[in-house]
């Protein structure tokens, strides 16, 4: 443990001051680095991982030099995300309360620029903001940058990974040439590096090598689930774990919300955090989480970066990220500054690859998860309730109820124990104590799973030119294993032991329209429903629906679900078709006996549910030209 301290790094007494009553003792590693690199007046090209401590590094140094006469803005910090530009923003206001008549700024795209306008009209000595909205302000000659003194790039990867690069550059040029420059960046790919050589010339170089220590402290595991049943076991964790706060990670904006009321509708205090909500709810989000008003938050990647949340105990990793850096961060909103934490992430038999190779990069193994039992879950729920009736017990006053129970007892002679067990059982309706739950399959990922599946799964995010590109088929000749392609005519298909598959026609409400494709229909359907491809008969495309063969005996749980998949941003809302057109677009599964398909219970089709090796419904959408930024 370093014997260093604040005081001894040179920091200025009321900078000082603040750290202290905020509770900081010794420096992190990058701190005690960067602090007196800073204070010289050099160029500072900093490499650590997310959660060191990097903020203070740049800003207790940069605050020790301020001048309280200059109003106009001294200090520029350039962030990728409007999170983490608030999370800056807060910082430097905590560091600077015993500077006097200091003023921080954080500007950023989705937020009323008015208010932004008229805040640099008054003065800010820091601004804090992502590159687009700063190049907004700078167009309309808001921002002087005349007399920057620092400037700042705070997780410069990922404002590269965001392609905001080529506006980062832009601003740097418009910055006096004497201005003090750092750079701070989790990893430095070669983009990153020309920029550094450019701009900030001969600087002194801090690398923390400690890329695994942001998760040592992090117990992982991952639990094997079909895709189906991602909430039933969400739930039984939920029911047994011991959490304070959470965040559950998912891949797209519209699953943020369909989780988060699915979630509140089982009773937990959960919220959406996506790029779709206002700047007002988003930061109204955060500050409930903060406060302990809300319990869980279903958010993606870009909403949650940069977010540090004390009490945030739990990551689940609903889906699994595209790419290993993502799951790091991820999982780095919990275990920070030295606190434990625990990540569990939910991978599907296609997803083993991704899994993997998270293993290898973060070079430590994934443990699997045991799902708690119904037994468990029963049992949790039991001692809950027990401690909520004895609480009550004591902390409320019940005499008036007391006397109206003691009379419904004599006036009907019911024996007391036996009325205290019938408002028992009303009071657990909602939140029964003996569930009776989905039976949930948790293959182990073993060994012989991934040889088996290794042609047949991907590890990496595909790039924007290659996700429309179909995969190698080329050696499909020479898999015995793999059943003939059926044709796409209607009737029955064959399986892989040249039995006829029996085939429905349904009616999904995305067609021509949505600029779908059969491509997407059979890679959402495959990879959502995990049949594989070769049990996906015919599909005929519509103006505005489409029909699609599927095999007899789908089970409704599964058909449910099916139902609110989406394709092209759209839900599939799949029904029985029954050849009538506009009669079947409002039509639920199951809605009526018309829409009822026959199960056949001693041969269903369905025989083991074969899995998919296609894309997700995310990846199967077309992917956007632009990646979603802050610009404005």
């Amino acid at each position: 443990m370093s014997s260093v301290d604040f005081a001894s790094l040179g920091i200025s007494a009321p900078v000082l001051k603040a750290v202290q009553q905020l509770g900081y003792e010794q420096p992190s590693p990058v701190q005690e680095a960067s602090i007196p690199i800073l204070l010289e007046g050099k160029n500072l090209l900093g490499t650590a991982q997310t959660g060191t401590g990097k903020t203070a590094a740049f800003a207790l140094p940069f605050l020790s030099m301020l001048d309280e006469k200059q109003k106009s803005p001294q200090i520029l910090v350039l962030t990728p995300t409007r999170e983490l530009a608030i999370q800056v923003a807060e910082a430097f206001q905590s560091y600077a309360k015993h500077i006097k008549g200091f003023h921080v700024l954080p500007i950023y795209g989705g937020a009323d620029i008015g208010g932004q306008l008229r805040g640099l009209k008054r003065g800010a000595q820091v601004v804090v903001g992502t590159p687009g909205r700063m190049l907004d302000h700078l167009r309309r000659r808001s921002l002087d940058l005349s007399h920057i003194k620092g400037l700042i790039l705070d997780e410069a990867d990922e404002m590269l990974r965001m392609g905001f690069i080529d506006d980062v550059e832009t601003i740097l040029a418009k910055t006096p040439a004497d201005c003090q420059r750092a750079l701070f960046s989790a990893t430095m790919p070669p983009a990153i590096k020309r920029v550094a050589d450019k701009y900030l010339g001969d600087a002194e170089v801090v690398s923390i090598q400690n890329k695994t220590k942001t998760v040592e402290r992090i117990a992982q595991s991952h639990l094997m689930v079909k895709g189906h049943q991602k909430m039933d076991a969400l739930t039984r964790i939920l029911d047994v774990e011991q959490f304070d706060g959470m965040i559950i990670f998912v891949r797209t904006k519209s699953s943020t919300l369909e989780i988060a009321e699915k979630l509140e509708a089982r009773g937990f205090s959960s919220a959406a955090l996506n790029g779709d909500l206002t700047q007002t709810l988003r930061e109204r989000t955060i500050n409930r989480l903060k406060k302990g008003q809300l319990d869980i938050v279903v958010a993606t990647d870009v909403a949650a970066r940069g977010l540090d949340v004390e009490r945030i105990s739990h990551v689940i990793n609903y889906d699994v990220p595209y790419d290993n850096e993502s799951y790091v961060h991820r999982i780095g909103r919990t275990g920070r500054a030295g606190r434990e934490g625990k990540a569990i992430m939910f991978v599907t038999q296609k997803e083993i690859r991704m899994l993997r190779s998270i293993e290898k990069s973060t070079r430590q193994p994934i443990t699997s998860f045991n799902l708690p039992s119904n037994e468990e879950v029963s049992g949790q729920r039991i001692t809950q309730f027990k401690e909520q009736l004895v609480g009550m017990c004591k902390s409320t006053k019940l005499d008036k109820f007391h006397s109206l129970v003691k009379e419904v007892a004599a006036e009907n002679e019911i024996d007391m124990v036996l009325l205290a067990a019938a408002l028992a059982f009303e009071a657990q309706k909602e939140r029964p104590l003996f569930p009776k739950m989905v039976t949930i399959d948790t293959p182990r990922a073993s060994a012989s799973d991934r040889s088996e599946r290794k042609p047949r799964e991907r590890n990496e995010r595909p790039g924007r030119n290659e996700r429309n590109e179909r995969p190698d088929r080329s050696d499909r000749s020479q898999r015995p294993d793999r059943a003939p392609k059926p044709s796409r005519d209607k009737g029955p298909t064959v399986d892989g032991e040249g039995n006829e598959v029996a085939m429905i026609t349904y009616r999904i409400e995305v067609g021509r329209n949505d600029d779908v494709s059969p491509k997407n229909i059979v890679g959402a359907i495959a990879n959502e429903a995990e049949i594989d491809a070769q049990f996906i008969g015919h599909i005929k495309l519509h103006d505005d629906y489409s029909t699609v063969d599927l095999p007899e005996g789908m089970p409704k749980e599964l058909f449910d679900h099916l139902y609110k998949v989406r394709v092209c941003q759209k839900p599939l809302k799949i029904s029985v078709d029954n050849g009538t057109a506009g009669e079947q677009r409002d039509a639920k599964p199951y809605g009526g006996k018309r829409d009822k398909p026959s199960f056949n219970k001693e041969k269903p089709a369905f025989k083991g549910k074969p899995k998919a090796h296609r894309g997700s419904d995310s990846a199967a959408r077309k992917p956007s030209k632009r990646p979603a930024t802050d610009r404005r």
